[in-house]
């Protein structure tokens, strides 16, 4: 059980409890269903947590090249990569890290796949394609939004694949559920299920929230089962982040000051949201705060004194480095510890240091309560980015 007095302001505290919960669902469902479930480093890449993920997934999946030398350093085996552009610059690189190699159009798979041709490293190529079908309501995250630079469209697609294509990739999910992969799926195999006879593999991308607590898992295995049933030649591949990450520990953070205008409250913490918590801002969505009541934004500005409501502000010179309200059963006070839910996943990631903020530090809590604080960050680390 994680200690929050324990814990240093401010700073991100992965659960290993709750972890390895995730993991082993996750395990499950790629042994019941048959397919590869692997870990999207975009979502999270805390990687001195290899070790324990290690003991269920055996890849990963990267978009960069210093996501796909992790992979291969750090988890141990080579990545499944997919980048939007390979340069000349980079594209060894990614060679010499990747067992699979995933192409955004076909004018990048005709200038590089010769260097794959030509090269020692075995490496399986894809092709990503484009259903022009996704229920992504926020455009910002969604990969297929009219216009997209992500991915082949169908009728871009020759009769015979190009030499060397063993596999697609599509990827049009945002924590999404089993059933709207059930309705993508229909597109997909209308569109492209002429082309699988060609293919060795699919893989079916990221944002399959599998380890929320709604997510219809039965019906998810039931889907993918029924897939291996209908192409039983196709190895399928599934590369969720946040499933894994999901519900798996807080940023702790701590109240340094309680300013008032013109009646609306805010409670300055020593955290940032456009720093540390940049998905709230962006999604955008509203984090739930332990022993906290979240209220719509506006209801700040009509509250109280003795109802306790307080926006959250951060300690960056950004005017909107804020967010919503908040009705706790008390008075704040400084010092006081403030815990963000479920801040692990796409967090650490998107973390940085405008304003030369202080970065939070890392922590594990292990099973037995011990919490191992992974990375403190320094001035240092402020400033060698900068030069």
């Amino acid at each position: 059980m994680l200690d929050i007095t324990k814990v240093p302001s401010p700073c991100y505290v992965m659960e290993e409890d709750l972890l390895r919960k995730n993991l082993s669902l996750i395990k499950s469902v790629a042994e019941r269903a048959g397919v590869e479930i692997i870990l999207a480093f975009k979502a999270f890449a805390l990687w001195k947590s290899f070790p324990i993920f290690r003991e269920y997934i055996r890849h990963t999946t990267a978009s960069s090249v210093y996501e796909a030398r992790l992979a291969f350093e750090e988890f141990g085996s080579k990545a499944h990569t997919y980048s939007p552009a390979y340069t000349d610059g980079n594209f060894a690189d990614f060679l010499k890290y990747s067992s699979h190699i995933t192409f955004n159009s076909l004018s990048q798979y005709g200038r590089f796949y010769p260097k794959v041709k030509a090269s020692s490293e075995p490496v399986s190529c894809g092709i990503r394609i484009n259903p022009e079908y996704s229920e992504v309501e926020v455009e910002l995250y969604n990969p297929c939004a009219p216009g997209t630079r992500f991915g082949v469209t169908a009728d871009l697609l020759p009769d015979r694949l190009p030499e060397g294509i063993e596999g697609f990739h599509c990827h049009c999910h945002c924590e999404s559920s089993s059933y709207e992969l059930e309705r993508t799926l229909k597109h997909i195999e209308e569109k492209f299920a002429c082309w699988f006879p060609q293919l060795k593999w699919l893989n079916l991308g990221g944002g399959h929230l599998m380890t929320r607590k709604d997510y219809d898992v039965e019906h998810l295995i039931g889907l993918l089962q029924g897939l291996k049933v209908r192409y039983p030649h196709l190895q399928i591949i599934l590369e969720p982040g946040s499933a894994f990450a999901w519900q798996t520990g807080p940023l702790v953070a701590s109240v340094v000051d309680v300013v008032e205008s013109r009646g609306i409250r805010t409670a300055v913490l020593d955290v940032s949201f456009t720093c540390h918590m940049p998905d709230c801002l962006e999604m955008p969505y509203q984090p739930a705060v332990r022993g906290a009541e979240s209220l719509p934004a506006e209801a700040v500005k009509t509250a109280r004194p003795d109802e306790h409501v307080y926006r959250l502000g951060g300690n960056s010179c950004l005017s909107g480095d804020y967010m919503g309200s908040w009705k706790f059963g008390h008075a704040l006070q400084v010092g006081e510890r403030i815990v963000f839910e479920d801040m692990i996943h796409y967090t650490m990631v998107k973390t940085n240091m405008f304003n030369g903020i202080h970065h939070p530090s890392i922590a594990l809590c292990h099973s037995n309560g011990e919490l191992e604080v992974y990375r403190t960050f320094h001035y240092e680390d402020y400033r060698d980015r900068m030069c």
